[in-house]
């Protein structure tokens, strides 16, 4: 019995630090892959989307990586992996890029949200 009581403390100890390990290295990995998008928009009605072609030539230009270019609406999309790689990014175009676009980061979980917002006010409800 003498025994067995070192082993099972050392055993307790051993699944609680992996434990503790297991948490902090998913917690890490979390925070480490969060994705980032700017979104490129004309400030004027008469100022077209700037072309992906373009973008992605001023952003290459630069050795900036991007996971996509996307255009949506009257707005072009460009998804990082990093928001490091998408700060640098908004600083190479808006010295690249001319005058008449406004370019910001974009929060996915806002997008999300006033996506669902918007079909809700779309749609026509009919009671009764």
């Amino acid at each position: 019995m003498e025994l067995q009581r070192p082993f099972l403390r050392w055993l307790l100890m051993g699944v609680a630090a992996m434990t503790v390990f297991s948490v902090m290295f998913f917690a890490w990995t979390t925070l480490q892959n969060r994705e980032s998008t700017l979104a490129i928009r004309p400030s004027a009605q008469n100022v077209s989307v700037p072309d992906g072609f373009s973008v992605w030539h001023h952003l290459d230009a630069n050795g900036i990586h991007f996971k996509s270019i996307t255009p949506q609406d009257d707005t072009l999309l460009i998804k990082f992996e990093s928001s490091e790689q998408s700060a640098a990014a908004k600083i190479v175009l808006d010295r690249t890029l001319p005058h008449g676009y406004i370019i910001a980061a974009q929060d996915d979980d806002n997008n999300q949200t006033s996506a669902w917002l918007t079909r809700l006010r779309n749609s026509t409800h009919r009671f009764g």
